[in-house]
């Protein structure tokens, strides 16, 4: 193989990685997205609770708040994952 064969298909590999590297990125992007889709509805239902034992402080009881922690940190390792990612 001459150098012009050897720079064309050194060339052409590089263009195939490129290709497939896109590929692997936009399939990426749609997982964060999904994470982050998830991340934010459990962040919505977090509010909700924590509202709902504000109203009810004096009431409250443990299983509220350690059940809005457990979201809590779900929705932190998300963040985190989705960060990585980035």
């Amino acid at each position: 193989m001459n150098l012009k064969e050897e720079l064309e298909t050194f060339r052409e590999s590089l263009l195939q990685q490129r290709d497939a590297l896109i590929v692997q990125l936009n399939l990426a992007k749609l997982e964060a997205r999904e994470e982050w889709q998830q991340a934010e509805s459990k962040l919505e239902q977090l509010k909700a609770k924590l509202d709902t034992a504000a109203r009810e402080a004096k009431d409250a009881s443990d299983d509220v708040w350690a059940s809005a922690k457990v979201l809590g940190e779900e929705i932190k390792s998300a963040y985190e994952r989705i960060k990585n990612r980035l």
